[in-house]
Parts: structure tokens; sequence; C-alpha cells
């Protein structure tokens, strides 16, 4: 422990408090217990209750508009404003606030594994588990790393921070603001952690472009031929689950960089939704629920047995695992693997429409990349009668500070550098949509797991192809194990005809999505958009 601690901003913190500097796991966990933030399990999880935070708080998140970031920000409803002058009074204020902390929690950790890419991030936070959160989501430094450590960018949390729309130019009580002049991120009035990771995610999402450095919301794994293959997808795509191979190495499951000479995890531990985990679907995830170390968010748990219990979703549907990368066997050791040779963008398509694999030109990788399609399944919210089209671009929107088309041209580049294979997977729906009223079921997981199988030992590029009538994209006509009349989406249906209506409505909506696009890509990317057979 130390008294003082001085940061970049120049201020001295906790100059009347107790500082908890860099502290480990068991330190971190013992605090917290004796703080009363959570319990632990009867088999060693921390698990905390989160209130009335139970997940991002996207309509609160601001960035300062400045000389700095006029011009290279993104503005938009994803993007929001914040005047210097209001960011400042905030600024104050929460200085003030931590001054008058008890005690304070620092941890000295890393966003990136790949160390020339790296930045060094200062995380401070009132909470022990919040200290214990960050140290196990972001990269932990090695022995002698902290030795001259200076922090390039700096991240306060408080979550008993109320926030004065008025006086800070904010929404509500609650805020995320980031500033990329004063390299600073404030997080007040939400105990949500995922809040931390993801604002280190958008610092390198702001920083590594400049760089020529691609950086991805995706998962990414490795063959044992040093193949990696990286994983694009939405929630409910199957990102997480089809990148856990036993067969191939993980190298992380949400954020990665991608550069001249490695495809490397921003991270140094995984974030996994937790409600409804089975043994039986996902041993490895599951196994972690059961280890010291590992901190379980919004998990119902029992106060005298302290059984927990990941079927209930009383407390959030969004109950939430952070635990070290190395919990997950056959983990990358570095974090790290070769650039990739392979691209897999993942959609559930409820429309019953995609094929369950295509083959995709860098253009036409370009144009899924910038549309991050999946759908919504009809009946899963009141009123919601049919499939419902899901458009986020890069597959991770609400990450994304700069325009879209620079992280589209920037894989477009890297593709056609490394001649990297590309394929759009459909884990959704076949032989017609999904929902009350629709004759669709989903797409065999044995199936996917074939055709990904496939596509990652380069035997798939031996096939026959069609060029797909709407999409434009190829499609395999037969690949061994696999019933040739799944390949091919409109012979499952039982009225082809519904087939072609169902086609022409969402490359409608692909048209749609994509026009605000269209005057920032190249000709070839525009020529890649569906058409209406």
């Amino acid at each position: 422990m130390e008294s003082r601690i001085t940061d970049h901003l120049g201020c001295a913190l906790g100059a009347g408090a107790t500082i908890h500097a860099n502290l480990g796991t068991a330190q971190l966990i013992e605090l917290a217990v004796r703080r009363s933030e959570g319990l632990l399990s009867k088999d060693g999880a921390f698990v905390v209750e989160t209130g009335r935070h139970t997940g991002r708080s996207a309509a609160d998140k601001f960035i300062v508009k400045d000389c700095e970031t006029a011009d290279t920000v993104w503005w938009g409803k994803t993007n929001k404003p914040m005047e210097p002058a209001h960011f400042a009074a905030l600024k104050a204020d929460f200085l003030e606030a931590l001054a008058a902390r008890e005690s304070v929690f620092v941890q000295d950790l890393f966003g990136g594994s790949q160390p020339e890419h790296r930045v060094n991030v200062r995380v401070i936070t009132e909470l022990a588990w919040h200290s214990l959160f960050a140290r196990t989501l972001l990269v932990r430094p090695k022995r002698g790393e902290l030795d001259g450590y200076v922090p390039e960018y700096t991240i306060i949390a408080l979550p008993s921070f109320v926030a004065d729309p008025a006086r800070h130019g904010c929404r509500s009580e609650t805020v995320i603001a980031v500033s990329y002049t004063e390299k600073l991120v404030l997080i007040g009035g939400t105990r949500y952690a995922g809040e931390i990771k993801k604002s280190v995610f958008g610092i390198l999402n702001y920083l590594l472009p400049a760089r020529g450095v691609m950086p991805m919301h995706c998962s990414a794994n490795i063959g044992k031929a040093g193949d990696t293959a990286i994983f694009f997808g939405l929630s409910g795509t199957g990102k997480t689950t089809l990148s856990a191979d036993a067969n191939r190495t993980l190298i992380g499951d949400d954020e990665h960089g991608w550069s001249d000479t490695a495809v490397f995890n921003f991270e140094g531990g995984c974030y996994a939704k937790m409600i409804r985990l089975s043994a039986e679907a996902e041993p490895e995830i599951f196994a972690t629920t059961n280890r010291f170390g590992t901190i379980l968010e919004n998990v119902v748990i029992d106060p005298e047995t302290r059984e927990i219990d990941l079927d209930d979703n009383r407390l959030a549907e969004n109950s939430r695992g952070s635990y070290p990368i190395d919990f997950i066997p056959n983990a990358s050791a570095d974090n790290m693997g070769p650039p990739p040779r392979n691209i897999i963008m993942l959609t559930a398509d409820a429309f019953g429409v995609l094929p369950p694999i295509a083959r995709l030109t860098p253009d036409q990788a370009m144009y899924h990349f910038l549309s991050g399609y999946t759908a919504r399944v009809a009946g899963t919210e009141i009123g919601v009668t049919e499939p419902e089209a899901t458009f986020s671009t890069c597959f991770g929107a609400p990450f994304m500070p700069r325009h879209p088309s620079v992280y589209g041209n920037l894989l477009k580049e890297r593709i056609a550098r490394g001649h990297v294979d590309c394929w759009l997977v459909n884990t959704g729906w076949t032989g017609g949509s999904a929902g009350s009223g629709g004759s669709g079921s989903r797409m065999p997981i044995r199936v996917t797991r074939a055709l990904l199988n496939a596509a990652l030992d380069g035997s798939l590029k031996a096939a026959d192809f069609r060029r797909d009538p709407y999409f434009g994209f190829m499609v395999p006509i037969a690949v061994p194990g696999i019933d040739h009349r799944l390949l091919d989406p409109r012979s499952t249906w039982p009225d082809p005809s519904a087939y072609d209506a169902a086609a022409r409505r969402l490359v409608g909506m692909f048209v749609e999505n994509f026009a605000p696009f269209e005057d920032h890509v190249e000709q070839g990317v525009r020529e890649a958009a569906p058409q209406a057979a």
C-alpha cells in the first residue's frame, strides 16, 4: 500500500486516504469481503450485485468535442459530444469526490497484449471489486514491467458519484465521459463494471487506426498449423461458442487488434454471459463459476448455503462472469497469434434467407463488415411478431469513435494484403423464417461446425460454388457429410416463392441500411451490395 500516488493529471490522489495500489487477486477479494461489497460462493467465486445498472448505459456516454476530436470522431447517435467546459466541471467534481474517499484502489495495467501497440492504463476505483475486475479483464504487467510505469490514460470509476446534467452537460445522474485530449475517462453513477472494460476498447479503437492497426470486436483462435481465425458477430450469433474449439488455441473472446505481425488480444481475461449457462453446452466457461478469482455479476446466490443459481434471472438477464483467460484450457500463453488466414462473419439470420456459409470477396467482406447484420427472433419481445433485422456497423458500433469507413477500409486493405479468406456463416434459421407462423428451424450446430472446419482447414475452397442471385457471394454446392439441400436455402422452404419474397425484403433492408456509407467507400464496395433478383 502507498499513502500517495501521482497520476499524469498532475494531481496527488488520496492525500488523506489509504491508497491500495496494484494489489493482487486474493488481497482485493479479502478487502471486498471485509467491505461487504459481495459474497464468496461455496466454490470460491466472488458474487456481486450492480444495482439498477446491469448493462452499459449507452445513452449516458459522451466524448469531449474539442480541437483533437472535432474532425476525427464520428459524431451522431452513438458518439455524443460534451463541451470542454462541462468536462472541466465534471473533472473538478470527480477529483473532489475522490479526495473525500477514505480508500482508493489503483491498478496500473495495459490495454493490448502486443508490446508495440499496447497502451498504459491506470484504473482508479472506489470499490475493491472494480479494481479486481480491471486487473482481471485488462493485461496484467509481468514482473519488472511496472518499473518506470507511466500511465498514458487514466480511468476513474466512482459509482457513488451523482452527475448534474445542468452543470456537467450530461443526460442524467449517470455519466461516462471521455476526453482524448486529457487522456481521461470519468465513469460515475453506475456499478456495472463493463463500462471500465469498454472504455479501454474505445481508447484503442480511437488510437490504433492512426497507427495502421485494425481494432476489432471479435473473438480469435489459432490452429495447430499456426492458422489464425477471426470471428466477428453480434450477441447471439455464436462468436464465443464457435471460437472455443478444443482443437484450436483461444487467443481471446471479445476484443483484438490486427497489426502487421500479429492478431493480439486487448485483454487478459474474459467477460462471459452467465444466464442459463450449462456444464453440458459450455463446460470450459461453466467451470470458471466454481473458481476463486472469478467475479460473478448479478448471479443469484443463497446467502446461507452460498449456492449460485445461473438459471435465475431475477437480478438481470445480462448476468456476467469475469475471469482470467488462463482459466480456459488451451488458451494462448501470450494472447497473440500470427495474422489471420480466415475471417468469419457470423450472423443469426432469423429470416431464413442466407445460406449456412458463403465465400466473400474483399469488397463483399467490407460491405458485410460495415453492415454488421443479424436478426432478432419473432416472439422474443412483446409486440414482435416477425423477425427484426439488426445492423451494428463493424459488428460493434457503440465502441467505434471514428467513422466506420476508417475501420472498413483498413480491414479491406489487410484482407487484400494478406490474401485472407473471408466467409459469411449463418447460424440462424433455414427452411423458413423464425417465430410464430414461420416454418424455419435453427441451423444444426453440427452443420455449422462441419462447414467451419472445412473453411478453416482449406478443404472448402476445393468445392464447386454457385453465385447467390440476391447477395452475389459464392455458395458451395456440395460438401462431404452435409445435406446438399441445406446449402441452398431456397430449396429448404416449403414455398420457394415465399423465400423469394423474404429475400427481396432482406435485400431492401441491407440497401437502406448501407445508404449512409455509400459516399465513403469505393465503387467496388458499392457494387458488392445485394440486388433484388
